[in-house]
C-alpha cells in the first residue's frame, strides 16, 4: 500500500510523528507538492493524503491506482468530489478535530480587541510606562464583555463551543445558522440573519462556505450593524466581502474586525484590510495547537484504517 502525502508541512512541522502512518503501508511524505509535481509524486499511489494541494479531475483521471483521498482537515473543497465519486474512490475529512482550538482563539480575537493587551504590551516593551506621569494609561477604551450581546452564524459544534465561552464572560447570546437547529443550549436566543446583526455587539462566522454564504457579510449587512459592534471570522474567509469590510472599518461603520482567515491565502499585497483601521488579522492559526493537530493526525490514521477494514468513516462524497 503506497500513501502519499502531498502537503503535510502544516500538520506536522516536526513537533507530531508520521510513526503511526507508516505503520499502514509506504509512505512518501511531501512538506509541500507545487501543482505541476502532484502527478509526478501520486501517479502510483493507492492512498493519497492532502491538505490544500488541489487534487482535481485531471490528475484523479491520471491515478489508475488511486482507491483513497484523504484530506488533512475539515474542507474538502480541494478535491473534486464528484469525479472521485465517479471512480468510487472516497474522500475523507477530518470534522471534529479543532473544535476547542477555533473556539478558544475567537474568544482570543475578541479579548484582543476589548482589552487591547498586545498594543498596550508593546508599549510597556517600547518604555512608555517607564516614562509615564501617570501611574498607568490606556489609549482606548477598554470594554467588558459581561452584558453585552454576541451573535454567532453557525450554530454547529464550534459556534456552540464558543457560546459556551461566551456565557462564561457573561454576554447574551444569538444565534442563527442556515439550516433549521433543532435544539439549543438554555439561554441562546434563535434568530434570523438580519435580526443578529441588527442586535450584536460582536458577530462571529462560524458556517461552511457554500454558493449561498459566501459574501454573507456584505455592504448591505455591514451596515445594520452598531458603529460599536466588532465582527469576527475564524471560519472562512470568502464569507466576508473584503473591499466592503475595509471600507466599514476605515468609515468607522464598524469598531473592529479580527480575522483568522482571509479569502486569498497567503494574501495578496493589495489586500485592503492588511492595512484597515483596527482590524487585527493573524495567518491562519485558529486550528494548530498541538492538541488539535494530534486529534488531526489521530483521525487520519482512523479514517484510513477504517477504509482498509472494509468501513469508511468520515467520507463526504
Amino acid at each position: 500500500m503506497k500513501i502519499v502525502v502531498l502537503d503535510g508541512y502544516t500538520l506536522n512541522p516536526g513537533d507530531l510523528t508520521w510513526d503511526s502512518l507508516k505503520s499502514l503501508g509506504h509512505c512518501e511524505i511531501y512538506d509541500r507538492t507545487p501543482p505541476d509535481q502532484v502527478l509526478a509524486r501520486a501517479a502510483d499511489a493507492e492512498i493519497i493524503l492532502t491538505n490544500k494541494t488541489v487534487v482535481g479531475r485531471e490528475q484523479i483521471a491520471q491515478m489508475p491506482k488511486l482507491k483513497y483521498i484523504g484530506v488533512l482537515a475539515t474542507g474538502f473543497n480541494i478535491v473534486d468530489v464528484a469525479a472521485a465519486r465517479e471512480r468510487n474512490i472516497p474522500v475523507t475529512n477530518i470534522p471534529t478535530y479543532g473544535t476547542r482550538s477555533v473556539a478558544q482563539m475567537t474568544m482570543a480575537l475578541l479579548l484582543e480587541m476589548t482589552q487591547q493587551v498586545g498594543h498596550h504590551a508593546r508599549t510597556v516593551r517600547e518604555g512608555r510606562w517607564t516614562a509615564s506621569v501617570d501611574w498607568c494609561y490606556w489609549d482606548n477604551p477598554l470594554i467588558e464583555l459581561e452584558g453585552l450581546t454576541i451573535g454567532i452564524v453557525g450554530y454547529g459544534r464550534i459556534g456552540r463551543a464558543v457560546g459556551h465561552l461566551a456565557m462564561a464572560f457573561g454576554m447574551k447570546v444569538l444565534a442563527s445558522d442556515c439550516i433549521p437547529l433543532s435544539s439549543v443550549e438554555p439561554g441562546v436566543e434563535i434568530v434570523e440573519f438580519d435580526p443578529l446583526f441588527k442586535a450584536s455587539d460582536v458577530v462571529t462566522l462560524h458556517c461552511p462556505l457554500t454558493p449561498e454564504t459566501k459574501h454573507l457579510v456584505n455592504a448591505q449587512r455591514l451596515s445594520q450593524m452598531k458603529r460599536s459592534a466588532m465582527l469576527i471570522n475564524t471560519s472562512r474567509g470568502p464569507l466576508i466581502d473584503e473591499t466592503a469590510l475595509a471600507e466599514a472599518l476605515n468609515s468607522g461603520k464598524i469598531a473592529g474586525a479580527g480575522l483568522d482567515v482571509l479569502a486569498v491565502e497567503p494574501p495578496l499585497a493589495g489586500n485592503p484590510l492588511l492595512k484597515a483601521k483596527n482590524c487585527f488579522i493573524t495567518p491562519h492559526i485558529a486550528w494548530a495547537t498541538q492538541a488539535a493537530r494530534s486529534r488531526l493526525m489521530g483521525t487520519v490514521v482512523a479514517n484510513i484504517k477504517a477504509f482498509l477494514e472494509g468501513k469508511p468513516q468520515n467520507v463526504v462524497n
